[in-house]
């Protein structure tokens, strides 16, 4: 080999051993990678920057876009509201998460639907007393695992389908084709996990402390007079387990009902009174068909989209204590309406706007973003704080925003458009529609995930214009001994091998050009080699590192690195066993 082609396995070799000992982020390791290719003069400047604008990473760059649409309209939480349900048993907990995380994670980009789902499944757990830690791995391996069902499911699949545009006479992939050998695994890995996780998931409990003295705030929410709660129980609602909240009583037409049955109806302006953390208060406001019982909200001079939660101390100087809600004009006189007050752990039972404000007391204000800066060195105020990731949901455009992800979907699948073409178009109704605002869209890119696809394409032209990919799939073909099936184990087994130390993209576009040439070697198709390094770079199972679903759910569910080694190498082997015997069946060598 020359020394370019050295100096390149060097920098690959370098990369991966960073990423494995977690020395620096992945996008810094790989852009430094790609750096040292560039000035070393291996590569040239469009050579190196060639992956910035290949079709696969620009798609999963617009899928984020149009994920902020479904999930600020409220679409997630409310499939998540209706799928979860109430389990018998920790194994049918599992079915019943993993079930719908698999088939949205197949349309969406899966590491937004597991963050999403997180907190969901967290409060689920508590109100159902099951042990997060038995949840949330089989909630990462199911967003992998149904990824690999269609085109779109996950961003290594978006980025082989450019590569193979790219690099190959074969063209590009249809959404549903590597469903063949996805489907499959994902019923294996459902089984799996189901009978194996009882011995292999152990009862670890979250990093996060538990505060038993939490700040706890009255609420008051009003049923509202065309929503979908009206006739529903308090438990069909989903008000009876929710974490850290509770139901204090009923106003129906100026009769109380105290002490509230789970089977007690909902009616039309029903004014219900809860007490709970502010967490849980968040949750409440975003439940379609509830709106806070004061009306002051609608006089806020600020649109609907721009309104946030704010936690604000009374002072004693300030100029409603003293005065209840009502009589002290708070709204008026700050531009912000009080939905909830918290007072030194009282259950406080009168109407928001009946309340006698003390100094002290914290309230909980729906107003403009801008009360902070405006506040934070008034003296009426002790402490005033923005409560993150509180912004209202769109429910009026949740029904817009699904019919723009389907047709998505439905061009893509037809055929009318690319899936560049499709992304694109969704991303940008999804924005004149105002499911999402631009603001939020572009902060929801993740740059990071981007840039590590990008430098990665780079060090990928690296191996292939230096001889290194030649010379690793000449060696490979001298370990399986010219064998077609042979050697597509060794590439699912090198493939998922770096997706244990490294990341699913990066150990893609390492693979892809040296699956290329041992399949150019051998003078067979392809094409199952293409599958293969899909589903490999996705089975991403054996430690926490490999995929960023598992470093999501990593700390949530308390687990050690042993937990993945333990559940995940059986899984990988699994799926290898699949991948490796059915990928020639649908595509021949």
């Amino acid at each position: 080999m020359s020394w370019e082609a050295w100096f390149t396995l060097g920098v690959v070799a370098l990369c991966f051993g960073v990423l494995a000992r977690n020395r620096a982020p992945p996008d810094i390791t790989m852009a430094g990678g790609l750096t040292l290719l560039l000035v070393s003069g291996i590569l040239t400047p469009a050579q190196a920057l060639a992956g910035f604008a290949n079709e696969g990473m620009v798609t999963v760059g617009v899928l984020y876009v149009v994920v902020t649409g479904i999930r600020e309209t409220g679409g997630i939480a409310w499939i998540v509201q209706r799928v979860l349900g109430q389990p018998r048993s920790t194994q049918h907990a599992q079915l019943r998460l993993m079930v719908p995380t698999a088939v949205i994670s197949a349309f969406l980009n899966n590491t937004p639907v597991v963050a999403m789902f997180i907190p969901a499944v967290k409060d689920w757990a508590k109100r159902y007393h099951l042990s997060v830690s038995s949840l949330m791995i089989p909630l990462s391996y199911a967003a992998i695992v149904g990824g690999t069902c269609t085109l779109i499911g996950t961003s290594t699949n978006l980025v082989v389908n450019g590569l193979l545009i790219s690099e190959t006479e074969l063209g590009g992939l249809k959404m549903f084709d590597i469903a063949w050998v996805g489907v499959p695994a994902l019923l294996v890995a459902f089984l799996y996990i189901a009978v194996a996780s009882k011995w292999l998931l152990p009862e670890r409990q979250p990093v996060m402390s538990q505060f038993s003295n939490a700040r706890e705030y009255t609420v008051q929410m009003t049923v509202e007079p065309t929503g979908p709660l009206i006739g529903k129980t308090i438990t069909e609602a989903g008000l009876r387990h929710l974490p850290g909240l509770y139901l204090i009583e009923i106003e129906r037409k100026g009769r109380v009902i105290p002490a509230v049955s789970p089977d007690e109806r909902l009616e039309s302006d029903d004014h219900l009174l809860f007490a709970g953390i502010v967490e849980s208060i968040v949750d409440l406001q975003n439940i379609r068909g509830l709106q806070p019982a004061t009306n002051q909200i609608m006089k806020i001079d600020a649109p609907r989209e721009e309104r946030r939660l704010i936690e604000a101390v009374v002072s004693n100087t300030c100029p409603v204590v003293g005065k209840s809600i009502r009589d002290g004009r708070f709204r008026d006189v700050y531009n912000a309406a009080i939905v909830g007050v918290a007072r030194n752990g009282q259950r406080l039972k009168e109407k928001i706007g009946d309340i006698v404000l003390r100094a002290g007391d914290t309230l909980l204000l729906v107003t403009r973003p801008s009360f902070v800066a405006q506040q934070h060195n008034s003296r009426d105020f002790f402490l005033v704080s923005l409560i993150e990731d509180a912004q209202p949901l769109r429910h009026d455009k949740a029904l817009t925003a699904t019919l723009i992800l389907l047709g998505m979907v439905l061009v893509a699948v037809s055929g009318l458009l690319s899936m560049l073409q499709a992304a694109m178009l969704a991303a940008g109704l999804m924005i004149i529609t105002r499911c999402t605002r631009g603001r939020i869209a572009r902060r929801a890119i993740d740059w990071q995930v981007l840039l590590v696809i990008g430098a990665s394409f780079g060090i990928g032209n690296a191996l292939q214009t230096t001889g290194a990919a030649q010379v690793i799939a000449q060696s490979l073909i001298s370990l399986t001994g010219d064998s077609p099936l042979y050697a597509l184990a060794a590439v699912f087994t090198a493939t998922a091998l770096f997706t244990a130390v490294a990341t699913n993209n990066v150990a893609a576009v390492v693979m892809f050009p040296i699956a290329l040439a041992t399949a150019n070697a051998l003078g067979v198709n392809f094409m199952p080699f293409a599958m293969t390094i899909m589903m490999a770079a996705s089975a991403s199972f054996a430690t926490p590192i490999g995929y960023q679903t598992n470093l999501m759910v990593y700390g949530v569910g308390g687990y050690r690195f042993s937990d993945y080694v333990r559940i995940g190498v059986p899984l990988t082997i699994l799926i290898g066993l699949i991948t490796v015997l059915l990928t020639p069946l649908w595509w021949p060598f």
